[in-house]
């Protein structure tokens, strides 16, 4: 991220190739404050610790987790014949009365146990949305679309950040922390785990272990993102394996943060996409965000 200042087009081009050739790329030097970050995951290590009967008051059933509790063994990977073995909180976009979106975004859930759990993840939410939109401007960059394409398109997004936890893997526990699967949204921004584990699948097949040094993030494409770019920019497949025996006992978190499109943004092939050797695999099938939204969340059985 040091070079989004020093030189724009040279962080934009190394960023856009490294999504080209994989899907996702890992940024060092991101700039976000330490002590909102370890904050945020100390209040979510804080809450994943309480009685499993305090926590699931925090879930509310048919929502498709979009606040709150998501409880252990709820998701599973599109097409996938077991669950994940993980649990996590969703925090989402704050609104003001009235506001039309609000008919697509639920209010937050905020934990009375645990002082300062609102102030210090929705400190860490605000945080992410204006990194992953300064990464979006480099995107836009470098697809050629004009810097501030995405803005207007992101600004009231449906994101939400997950704080993850998955906990210690007992000797022959069926499924893995998380199947195989791309993820729906526009990028997402993940801070590194304490524990080993993601993996993406290289376009070879191989299945390729993502380790970022400390203090970077890891950033990926999403589907929605794949769509509206026709596949020039792939929404890769990744998962999280369980640990090596020794390894097992530990229980590992990560925070991801889903960035999305507004909820009524259609998503449609963006002309400048479609080319003779890459021809728009979406031919009037223009969606909105919300609806593709909804769609994927039915298929991993959040609703």
């Amino acid at each position: 991220m040091a070079l989004f200042d020093a030189d724009f087009q040279e962080f934009a081009d190394a960023l856009g190739e490294s999504f080209k050739r994989y899907g996702f790329a890992v940024l060092s030097d991101h700039g976000l404050d330490e002590t909102t970050i370890n904050a945020a995951i100390a209040d979510a290590k804080a809450f994943f610790a309480l009685p499993e009967d305090v926590k699931r008051t925090y879930h509310l059933p048919g929502t498709g987790g979009a606040r709150g509790l998501t409880p252990f063994g709820v998701e599973a990977a599109k097409d996938a014949s077991a669950v994940d073995l993980k649990e996590f909180w969703h925090v989402g976009r704050e609104l003001p009365e009235g506001h039309p979106y609000r008919r697509y975004m639920r209010d937050n859930l905020w934990p009375t146990e645990i002082a300062g759990f609102r102030t210090h993840l929705y400190g860490m939410f605000e945080a992410m949305d204006q990194l992953g939109r300064k990464i979006l401007k480099a995107i836009a960059r470098y697809l050629q679309l004009g810097d501030e394409f995405f803005e207007d398109k992101v600004q009231l997004g449906n994101s939400v950040l997950r704080m993850l936890h998955y906990p210690p893997v007992p000797a022959g526990a069926s499924g893995v922390r998380a199947g195989a699967h791309e993820d729906i949204n526009v990028i997402t921004l993940l801070l590194g785990a304490e524990e080993a584990g993601l993996q993406l699948k290289d376009a070879d097949g191989q299945w390729l272990d993502i380790a970022p040094p400390p203090g970077a993030l890891v950033v990926n494409i999403g589907d929605m993102l794949q769509r509206l770019t026709n596949h020039v920019l792939p929404s890769t497949s990744h998962r999280v394996i369980n640990p090596t025996p020794e390894r097992a006992s530990f229980a590992r978190y990560s925070t991801p943060f889903f960035l999305h499109f507004n909820p009524d943004f259609v998503i449609e092939t963006l002309p400048s996409m479609v080319t003779a050797e890459n021809p728009d695999r979406y031919v009037d099938k223009a969606i909105m965000a919300e609806d593709f939204l909804m769609e994927r969340l039915r298929e991993i059985r959040l609703i």
